[in-house]
Order: C-alpha cells, then structure tokens, then sequence
C-alpha cells in the first residue's frame, strides 16, 4: 500500500469541505495551477503558503506535511468546533478520522482532544440525565472514572451509552440509568470502551 502523500492531504481536506482548487487559491491568494501542482506533488506548500492553506483546510501545518499528529488542534476545535458523526461514522473516525468526510460541526468553547467528536443520542437508556436526540460530546482520550457516561461498543458491534462501573482491574459494568434497559458486564461479554461523555446539550423547540 502506497504511503499517503501531503498531495494527498492536501485533496482530501479540501474535497472534505467541498472546495475546488480554484475556491482555495483565492482564499490563500496563489494561482489555483498551484493547488494542482501542490496536490500532485510537483511543488509543495512552503512558510506562509502553508500556514494560510491550513488554516483554509482546517487542519494542523504539522499533519499536512509529514501526516504525524492530530488533523485538527485544540485552537481549531475553538474556531471551528467538534465533528458531529452519524453513528455508522464513529468506528471510521476512531480507525482513521482523516478519512471521515465530516459535513457539520458543532461550535465548543471549551478544549478537547483532537479525536472528540459530537453526536445525538439514538434511545433513552440514560434518562431521565440524557434524552434521545441530546447532542452528545465525546472524548475517546479521557479516561473513565467510576461514574462516567461512557460511549462503548459491545461484541455484537453494537454502540451503547451506560454510566461506567469498575468492578476489578479486569472488568467492569455498565449500567443504564434507565431500568428498562439491560445491565452490561465485561465479564460476561465483550465490552470496548470507546470515549467519555464530556458534555451533553437539550435543545428546546421553541416553535410556536
């Protein structure tokens, strides 16, 4: 398998955000022949050229030329907010977050890390706290402690939401807040943890 190039870098975040190339040379003022030479590697983006192109393309200098480190910085996530993923999306974005074509955002002022991403809540397993259709915030790099909301993946490849419970050094449960739903424990099945809950939001409909 060919090794991405920042051509290739360069194509994705751009088709990512549906821009032509001529869109983003006028944005970064250069002529868009550059665009194409910079996506097929006859040139590469230097100094400045670099920093305004990452700045259009929403994503890290860094990542861009040599693909190390996050896509997207914690100032990024302030200017340009959290990814919000379908749910097929969310095993994609752990595997690979390049490769997601990420279509909206959702605005944070507070600061996360560069894998988090946003989505909306499928059943009530965790009311009456959380509602179907909340907006969730997701961190995959933060821990959980006992007690946490916890986004996790069961070994039938379903995603579930549950407070986390540690019971051992190997195992844990987790639980609904809502008695409806079935009690998980890692003892019993296969149970991967995928991120922390950080933040939930409820929008009202104010709808007359």
């Amino acid at each position: 398998m060919e090794k991405e190039t920042t051509g290739d870098r360069i194509r994705f975040r751009r088709k990512a955000l549906n821009l032509t190339q001529k869109a983003v040379a006028e944005k970064i003022s250069v002529s868009h022949v550059a665009i194409s030479q910079w996506e097929k590697e006859e040139t590469l983006p230097r100094g400045e050229n670099l920093l305004r192109l990452a700045e259009v393309l929403g994503c890290a200098p860094a990542w861009l030329v040599d693909g190390d480190g996050p896509v997207f910085t914690i100032q990024m996530q302030a200017q340009t907010g959290l990814p919000y993923l379908e749910r097929e999306q969310i095993g994609d974005w752990l595997a690979e977050a390049t490769q997601v074509e990420i279509l909206r955002r959702i605005p944070t002022d507070r600061s996360y890390s560069a894998t988090s991403f946003a989505l909306t809540l499928w059943d009530n397993a965790l009311a009456p706290q959380c509602l179907r259709g909340d907006l969730l915030l997701i961190d995959p790099e933060l821990p959980p402690q006992p007690g946490d909301l916890v986004l996790a993946l069961t070994g039938e490849n379903e995603y579930v939401l549950r407070k986390y419970r540690a019971r051992s050094h190997n195992s844990f449960e987790l639980a609904p807040l809502n008695e409806d739903y079935p009690l998980l424990r890692s003892s019993e099945q296969a149970l991967s943890v995928l991120g922390t809950l950080v933040e939930w939001r409820r929008y009202r409909d104010t709808a007359q």
